[in-house]
C-alpha cells in the first residue's frame, strides 16, 4: 500500500463498523490498561499498609476469587466509564474506533454498564462479529450498540441502517 492509500484509508472507513482484528486488538489493549490498574491498586494498597502499620509490609494477597472481584470490578468501571463517557476505551482510542448506539449516538450509562456486563460475562459473543452482516458482537446484538472507526472526532453515520 503506498504512503497515498495509507493515508486515504482512514477517511474510506470512517463511520464504518469495525470488523473483529481491529476490535481484538482493541481489547487485548484494554486488558493491559486494566491489569496495570489492578496492579497500581494493589501496590497502592500495599504502600498504604505499610506506611500505616509499618514494617512489615508486603504485597496483598488476595486469592484467586478476590483477585477476579478486584479486576472484574475494575474492568466494569474502566469499560462502562469509557463507553459511556467518550465513546472509546484506550483501545479503541489506539485503533481509531468509538462505540455507539446504532442510531450514531453516544451510549447512554445504562446502555454502558450493561455492554461491559456482557463483554465481562460472555467474552465469546465477540465471535459473531465475523458472521454478522453488520459486524456486531453479541453484545452489540442485545444493546443495540456498534463499534464503527473514527478517526476525526465523533461520528454522526449510523452504524447500520434504522430499522423500519
Amino acid at each position: 500500500m503506498t504512503s497515498t492509500a495509507r493515508a486515504h484509508y482512514p477517511a474510506v472507513v470512517q463511520g464504518r463498523p469495525a470488523g473483529i482484528v481491529s476490535r481484538v486488538i482493541a481489547a487485548a489493549v484494554d486488558v493491559l490498561v486494566i491489569i496495570a490498574v489492578v496492579a497500581a491498586v494493589e501496590l497502592g494498597w500495599a504502600a498504604l499498609g505499610h506506611l500505616l502499620l509499618g514494617p512489615p509490609g508486603g504485597y496483598p494477597d488476595l486469592g484467586l476469587g478476590g483477585g477476579a472481584i478486584l479486576g472484574s470490578a475494575v474492568a466494569l468501571v474502566y469499560l462502562a466509564g469509557s463507553w459511556g463517557t467518550a465513546g472509546r476505551t484506550a483501545g479503541d482510542h489506539l485503533m481509531g474506533l468509538r462505540v455507539t448506539r446504532g442510531s450514531g449516538e453516544r451510549l447512554g450509562p445504562v446502555a454502558a454498564v450493561l455492554r461491559a456486563l456482557l463483554y465481562l460475562v460472555f467474552p465469546l459473543g465477540l465471535l459473531w462479529i465475523p458472521v454478522s452482516r453488520r459486524r456486531a458482537s453479541v453484545q452489540d446484538l442485545v444493546v443495540d450498540s456498534a463499534v464503527v472507526h473514527d478517526w476525526y472526532g465523533r461520528s454522526r453515520t449510523p452504524a447500520h441502517p434504522p430499522r423500519g
